[in-house]
């Protein structure tokens, strides 16, 4: 069974092709978005999901969100008395959809579609395969998620169209522009920014309630610090309906007000929508196309749901945006189409998907300049970015110094013209014969694939000896070796069974709201945990059923309506 993963910033999903369309998949509480949160109860078990989530705000040192970001570097995040890196963090999320979809499907899940930035380099893809891997899923193949997205609108549409695919999420943004016609879905470009999504803007609401509340302690606080991000996330959300909200905050005893409005948000976040602008512009010149070339224009990601940025793309390209898809899941349902495309599923036999190479790929070479002096850790790209893949390229050159016995070959992944602003991929140490410079020429080879595995051969015209270097270990990533013992270590992890997570996330949430409350209401609040946490020692499924529906009714009213 193949199922398709949104792997998110703030939320994931997961989905499956089923009867000729993508469904997604309920989790344990009945919802389609787990929370991609994790962290640990007073026991050190883990919790994954609405659970940790709430937990962020009255447990911040126990818990961790956004690590998204953090893929395929060498960050790591504590949790109690353990470090975690990204990759550990995501895969306790993708443990978690996992063993939602095996409880929904009745059957095992072992492979999976997962989605990626498509601005992700080489070393956060591979990250995600770790990931997956440490969650015990094979990851059949990496789909770009503004691709995914397009895959979920043009399902059935059976027109030729050219569109562009706004992806604005939690933690990234990305810019896809397809061609889709005569059952193939052709990517003419991507781009986009790994720092900057959704998290941003509520980054500029929290330091504004920071100064208008004169809370300096903010920063050093990490209770204050949860309690006044989760405000700035719900001020910003409401801001999205209403043209103006109060955010009221306690502390100390002493009760505040801060009143947000459309136009502050919009002067406030005037840097963020300006980098909005870059991604889509570069990716219309790589694809040759002015705006108006453009068939529709997609809205894909759940912080597109802000006025704001709606607004501005549609005085980007003079019309209105499509959302006709829920932004929030557009993503998965894409992934699920893949999934089935995987499987070989008869009602998509006739699709094709292409996509191209989010980043230039090349190497360190050294320039003659004007009196004999050299240029070195010069960039030359050979496959460059939005580059259609699978695809091979190859370029000529030469020694540099007389009698050089070895050509160091760096790999470097990037768009700079100097080498040291580039990731470095790898390095092949290839023997030459000691001839005078430039007399011993050498063939450069890079082949990229779908799944965006590098080859590079390198070939000495002189001897005609090849040497090839497949690029799988690379900086921030984990060896096979390190794999094992990531997964042996996680195995002594003890995760809350799945059908205890609707009742460890509902007293996680209401402990949350018995420590932001005061007066009655606080005491009401913890006299309704005792009764729920009374029926859950009885172990009477119904009566516990009954408490957690009466628990959950309860918060609902005190906490109101959600985005």
């Amino acid at each position: 069974m193949i199922i398709g993963i949104d792997l998110g910033t703030t939320n994931s999903l997961a989905a499956i092709w089923r009867d000729g369309q993508p469904l997604l998949i309920p989790n344990a509480l009945g919802q389609v978005l787990t929370p991609s949160a994790v962290g640990l109860d007073e026991d050190g078990h883990i919790l994954v999901g609405q659970a940790a989530q709430d937990r962020l705000v009255t447990h911040p040192l126990q818990t961790a969100a956004h690590f998204k970001r953090y893929m395929g570097s060498d960050h790591q995040q504590r949790l109690g008395h353990r470090l975690f890196r990204a990759e550990e963090l995501s895969a306790f999320v993708l443990k978690s959809l996992k063993a939602d979809a095996e409880a929904w499907l009745g059957e095992p899940v072992r492979e999976a579609v997962i989605t990626v930035p498509a601005y992700f380099n080489d070393i956060q893809r591979k990250a995600t395969r770790i990931a997956g891997e440490l969650a015990g899923l094979n990851v059949e193949r990496l789909v770009n998620e503004p691709t995914a997205a397009a895959m979920a609108y043009g399902l059935h549409q059976h027109s030729e169209s050219r569109f562009l695919v706004f992806d604005l999420g939690g933690g990234t943004f990305d810019v896809s522009i397809l061609d889709l016609f005569e059952g193939v879905m052709e990517v003419r470009a991507s781009a986009g920014d790994n720092l900057l999504g959704g998290e941003d803007f509520t980054e500029v609401v929290f330091h504004h309630l920071c100064a208008q509340l004169a809370l300096p302690a903010a920063g050093s606080d990490p209770v204050l610090k949860a309690q006044l991000q989760r405000l700035a996330e719900s001020g910003k959300r409401r801001l999205s309906e209403q043209g103006e909200v109060d955010v009221d905050f306690s502390w100390n005893g002493q009760d505040r007000c801060v009143t947000l409005t459309q136009r502050w948000l919009e002067e406030g976040c005037a840097p963020l929508l300006a980098r909005l602008r870059q991604p889509v512009e570069r990716a219309l010149r790589d694809a040759r196309l002015p705006a108006h070339g453009l068939d529709q224009i997609v809205l894909v990601g759940g912080a597109t749901r802000m006025p704001l940025v709606r607004k501005l793309v549609t005085r980007m390209f003079g019309r209105f945006p499509v959302c006709r898809i829920n932004p929030d899941e557009a993503v998965a349902l894409g992934a699920a189409v893949q999934a089935g495309l995987k499987a070989r599923d008869a009602a998509l036999e006739e699709m094709v998907l292409t996509d191209v190479a989010p980043y230039s790929m090349g190497i360190e070479i050294s320039n003659r300049m004007a009196g004999g002096r050299r240029e070195r850790g010069v960039f030359l790209p050979i496959i460059e970015r939005n580059t259609l893949v699978p695809v091979s390229r190859c370029e000529q050159v030469q020694t540099i110094t007389d009698l050089q016995e070895q050509v160091d070959l760096r790999i470097y992944q990037g768009e700079a013209r100097k080498v040291t602003d580039n990731v470095c991929l790898g390095e092949l140490n290839i023997p030459v014969p000691p001839l005078p410079a430039g007399q011993v020429s050498l063939e450069v080879r890079f082949s990229y694939t779908v799944d965006g595995i590098l080859e590079a051969e390198c070939l000495v015209l002189n001897t005609g000896e090849i040497q090839r270097l497949v690029i799988e270990k690379c900086p921030g990533s984990l060896s096979p070796d390190e794999v094992a013992a990531r997964l042996a270590a996680l195995d002594d992890i003890k995760m809350h069974p799945r059908d205890r997570m609707e009742n460890t996330a509902l007293r996680a949430r209401a402990n949350r709201l018995y420590e932001q409350t005061r007066g009655d209401l606080r005491q009401l609040i913890g006299q309704q945990i005792g009764v729920f946490e009374c029926e859950l020692e009885t172990q009477d499924p119904e009566r516990i059923r009954e408490a957690r529906l009466a628990l959950g009714k309860l918060l609902d009213d005190i906490e109101g309506s959600v985005w």
